[in-house]
């Protein structure tokens, strides 16, 4: 059989890094195995699903670039499917009509608890052959009430459910409507679907849809449940501990890769390695080799990983992300300097894009103030001179590269018997804002003539004006 995976999102809200990570293991098993990856929405939730979720969803899929080889594909599109089969289980006798009034239910569940038994339908309905006036009925999956249902997983292993455990689950609610359970097994009977690799919320789902398929004559697939993610202080993960919506990340100036490399390693491992190529993952990923155990987000380590990214991956790669962090400074990325080139000077510096964007809008815009302490560090009465020197000498820059722009600042450096560093960093701040900058040939480079002299001359005018003139 063909290896054949899904990734099936309820659109309820983001696409969250749980999901993600979902996402992610079916994907590398269907690639591993040169299988089918299937994007399935599971929207019959009509009072939560929201369209604003379905493209948060997409979103996020296309942003981590965990392409699908079919889909989406809605379930509120296929519930004629799903009426079909319904009817097909309750001419077979493994499903039937229950006329149990909410209070009837309410007060059922009342009395087991009071006698401390597992509240659950008790199948009064099972045998009932008359309709009930004034009552639309949902229909319930007759559950086998002996034996037990094992499932196999493929993460943990041999999973026993006692069939008397678990009751006739609805499968069709009064109004007609496909419940979750049910639309499930439709779809991955439908689809073809080989292994489900989904989170361990989902284990006790397991037997009740292996016993759906069984009662349609149906070998269900091979299932993995993944451990959950924690947050740092190893409580359930939740909104309070920050990012946890895929593209939450994407705004926090992370690369997809990053983030996909990380969450591969919240859960699964290959020795000691931490850094892994799609190429290796696809090749090294096992799921036998998924954690039984919970993991906890690490902060830190994907700040890590995320500035090893920046700094290794191909300048054009970056530059199609940072974009759009310059963008949200208001700056055109298409104008000069190439933002490719930017890249190539910041990567050593930042450990986000949206760091390395704060720190390359004066690239592209001029800046409104210099940053006070290295301001009065820098620009000060003996500044004035160096400038003034390195003016004349960058203007009669001819070519204007890295190397003759270090010889110009060098000459000045010489000329005026002071270290490179006592020229560089004045002139630094005069044309950044700042103290902080690639190499002062590479950041004047990126600049361009104009800009640089313009800003040289500011820095000047600002000396005089504080000094009064002098």
């Amino acid at each position: 059989m063909k290896v054949r995976t899904r990734f099936a999102p309820s659109p309820t809200g983001y696409l969250h890094i749980g999901g993600a990570r979902t996402a992610l293991f079916s994907w590398l098993y269907a690639r591993k195995h040169g299988g089918d990856f299937i994007l399935r929405v599971e929207d019959t939730d009509l009072a939560r699903s929201n369209a604003e979720s379905v493209n948060a969803i997409l979103e996020g899929m296309s942003w981590l670039g965990l392409e699908y080889d079919e889909g989406p594909f809605y379930q509120t599109q296929r519930f004629d499917r799903y009426k079909e089969v319904i009817q097909q289980l309750l001419d077979a006798d493994k499903a039937y009509h229950c006329y149990c009034t909410k209070e009837e239910l309410d007060a059922m569940r009342e009395q087991q608890m009071a006698n401390k038994e597992k509240p659950r339908y008790d199948g009064r309905c099972r045998h009932r052959t008359e309709p009930r006036e004034g009552v639309e009925p949902v229909v319930r999956f007759r559950n086998p009430t002996e034996g037990a249902t094992v499932v196999d997983d493929m993460v943990r292993g041999r999973v026993v459910f006692q069939n008397s455990e678990l009751d006739d689950l609805i499968i069709a609610r009064s109004d007609g409507s496909p419940t979750y359970n049910f639309t499930v097994v439709v779809d991955d009977w439908d689809m073809q679907i080989s292994h489900v690799i989904r989170g361990d919320d989902h284990l006790n789902n397991t037997p009740r849809q292996i016993n759906i398929f069984k009662a349609l004559g149906v070998e269900p697939p091979r299932y993995a449940h993944l451990p959950m993610i924690l947050g740092p202080d190893g409580a359930k993960l939740s909104k309070r501990h920050g990012a946890v919506s895929v593209m939450q990340y994407r705004d926090d100036g992370f690369l997809p890769q990053a983030l996909l490399n990380y969450l591969v390693r919240l859960g699964w491992s290959h020795g000691d390695q931490e850094v892994f190529s799609l190429d290796e993952l696809i090749e090294l990923f096992d799921i036998a080799n998924v954690n039984h155990s919970a993991s906890a987000i690490n902060p830190d380590k994907l700040l890590w990983l995320n500035q090893h990214y920046i700094k290794t991956s191909d300048p054009d790669h970056v530059a199609r992300h940072l974009s759009w962090h310059m963008g949200n400074h208001g700056i055109d990325p298409s104008l000069p300097p190439p933002l490719r080139d930017v890249v190539v000077a910041q990567c050593e510096r930042a450990k986000t894009l949206v760091e390395m964007a704060a720190n390359s809008v004066y690239f592209y815009r001029d800046f409104e103030d210099y940053d006070e302490k290295a301001a009065k560090k820098n620009l000060d009465a003996e500044a004035k001179p160096v400038l003034q020197a390195l003016r004349a000498a960058l203007d009669a820059v001819s070519d204007w590269q890295p190397e003759a722009i270090h010889a110009a600042v060098e000459g000045v450096a010489e000329r005026l018997e002071l270290k490179l560093g006592k020229v560089a960093q004045p002139l630094r701040v005069a044309v950044s804002g700042g103290g902080v900058s690639p190499p002062i040939d590479q950041t004047l480079a990126l600049l361009g003539r104009e800009r640089t002299l313009g800003r040289i001359e500011r820095a000047i005018d600002y000396i005089e004006a504080r000094s009064g003139g002098a």
